[in-house]
C-alpha cells in the first residue's frame, strides 16, 4: 500500500525544514544570549556555558519542529520562544535607555 504525497505534504515538510533550520538558529541565538546574561559566573565562563548549552537547545528545537502536529505549530513555537528569550535578554541588558 503506497500513499502518494500531495503538494501540500511537500510544502509542509519544506516549511518544517526551514522552521528547524532558521527558527532553530534564531531560538538558539536568543537562548545563548539569555543564558550568558543570567549565568552566575564571570562573563567569559557564562558565555562559554551558554554556547555549550546552545547545542542542546538547537537539537531540541530541530527535533520538536518535526514532532509537532503541524508546520504552523512549529513556526509559532519557534517564533514565540525566540521572542520570549530575546525579550528577556533585552530587558536584562538594559532595555530602553
Amino acid at each position: 500500500m503506497s500513499k502518494t504525497l500531495t503538494t501540500a505534504d511537500r510544502w509542509s515538510v519544506l516549511s518544517r525544514i526551514v522552521a528547524a533550520a532558521l527558527g532553530g538558529y534564531a531560538l538558539t541565538s536568543a537562548a545563548t544570549v539569555l543564558v550568558a546574561l543570567i549565568w552566575p559566573a564571570p562573563k567569559a565562563q557564562a558565555v562559554l556555558w551558554g554556547t555549550m548549552l546552545s547545542f542542546a537547545v538547537y537539537t531540541t528545537a530541530v527535533i520538536w519542529a518535526f514532532t509537532t502536529r503541524s508546520a504552523t505549530r512549529a513556526w509559532i513555537g519557534m517564533l514565540g520562544s525566540t521572542v520570549v528569550c530575546a525579550g528577556l535578554a533585552w530587558l536584562l541588558k538594559g532595555g530602553l535607555p
